[in-house]
């Protein structure tokens, strides 16, 4: 047996068990890479050479922008903008059969975005929209189905922490293009959805809402758009090359307490506290994992572990649709039980360069790998924001299941698109230079 497959067997192995016992991902993934190495290097040496390893991973400048995007997120979570968000979208879709689940859709796309979670929302779209849906006579599994399939858009639509993470283990891809590139995708994911919300508001009747006057759109619009400028200025300037993916992060903590503080008022300084605390604490866990997943990385290099698994793969079928189709189902399955930020860590080592002995680029291949992802957070048994999606709703998973399936097909078909045509990710990157 040779080197490499016995370190992915003791990998493998070991990370299952570790985690079937409930120890943290971090932590597991650092214990079974060390122990991986131990048939080539003694102890002593595995150790050493893992610890460098963990400060190595996270002394990288570009790392800044995660702990930044995520306070930022927080600030506004706590700011008051969703309810801003949601006159806005249900302006823009109030003459659309189903206006209500069309809103859900748009402001999911619009909040995530700004706040970069989609559990955030998930809770804040579902708990507001969700109760006036049921006023209006909508299915309540709908609303439900349609809040929970649209949450994670924001994850793809920039700024988005799960593209920073992937650019880092990926060997460097630029930011600015992973941003560019998770646009049209994302957007694709909300549209396919609002088809389905739109059938199926045209087979229910559901009414539209009533129009809006002039007046009426102005003070929306003026309402709405400090936050959505949150989007152009921040994302605008790291396209542009005014600043860097770092400092735009910084940039969009500062004008979000701008925001919160000065204008809407809807935060006080007594609530920093606790929000500093609620960030550093998702900080600390991410580039945690960042730091013991980049021993897995200096494994896999060591033992030739990802040529293994390529030749593998290559030997079932060297297909490249089939191929890739089989990549999609491992990282959906993967997504199902992992959260996207430890397995963009662990799975894009081994993947990627599958995919670029096939011709797809890093950065294709990033979006695809987090719309992957993305799926697996509104999929049972262990997706986030389908949990959070139907806390809300006040339903039970088996209720929301049914009519989720149609906004899955959706999805899905989306994402097969993403995966075999290139300039889906990466038409916008070329337009700007990337």
């Amino acid at each position: 047996m040779s080197i490499a497959l016995l370190s992915g067997i003791i990998i493998t192995v070991t990370l299952i068990v570790l985690l079937v016992m409930g120890v943290p991902i971090a932590v597991a993934l650092g214990i079974s890479s060390i122990l991986a190495v131990l048939p080539t290097l003694d102890f002593g040496a595995a150790v050493l050479t893992g610890t460098q390893r963990i400060f190595s991973g996270i002394s990288i400048f570009t790392l800044l922008a995660i702990p930044f995007f995520i306070l930022a997120g927080n600030i506004m979570n706590r700011g008051g903008i969703a309810i801003r968000l949601i006159n806005f979208a249900r302006m823009l879709t109030g003459r659309v059969p189903g206006s209500l689940a069309h809103t859900n859709i748009v402001a999911n796309m619009l909040f995530g975005a700004v706040s970069g979670s989609g559990i955030a929302a998930a809770s804040a779209m579902g708990s507001i929209i969700g109760p006036v849906e049921k006023e209006e006579g909508y299915d309540e599994r709908f609303s439900a189905a349609a809040n929970i399939a649209t949450a994670p858009t924001g994850l793809l639509i920039p700024p988005s922490n799960a593209l920073i993470t992937y650019s880092l283990v990926s060997g460097g891809t630029s930011v600015a293009a992973l941003f560019m590139g998770g646009y049209i995708p994302g957007i694709l994911w909300g549209i396919s959805c609002m088809i389905v919300a739109f059938l199926y508001a045209r087979k229910k009747g559901y009414r539209n809402t009533n129009k809006l006057t002039g007046k009426e759109i102005l003070k929306i619009t003026w309402q709405a758009v400090p936050s959505i400028l949150l989007i152009v200025i921040v994302i605008g300037g790291i396209i542009g090359g005014v600043f860097t993916a770092t400092e735009g992060s910084a940039i969009a903590v500062v004008y979000s307490l701008i925001l919160s503080l000065c204008i809407y008022r809807t935060i006080h300084l007594k609530d920093l506290k606790e929000i500093l605390l609620e960030s550093a604490k998702m900080t600390g866990i991410i580039i945690f994992l960042v730091g013991t997943s980049n021993i897995m990385g200096w494994v896999m290099a060591f033992t030739g572990l990802p040529s293994v698994i390529s030749a593998g793969l290559i030997s079932v079928s060297n297909h490249k649709v089939v191929i890739l189709l089989f990549i999609n189902l491992l990282l959906l399955f993967v997504g199902t039980f992992m959260d996207i930020t430890p397995a963009v860590l662990i799975f894009t080592p081994i993947l990627l360069p599958i995919c670029q002995s096939y011709g797809m680029s890093s950065l294709q291949f990033g979006i695809m790998v987090v719309f992957n992802l993305c799926i697996g957070t509104i999929t049972p048994p262990v997706g986030s924001i389908l949990f959070v999606g139907v806390k809300v709703a006040k339903k039970n998973i088996e209720e929301v299941i049914k009519p989720l399936l149609p906004f899955y097909l959706a999805i899905f078909t989306v994402l097969l698109l993403v995966t075999f045509i290139p300039a889906l990710s990466t038409w916008l990157p070329g337009i700007a230079g990337y």
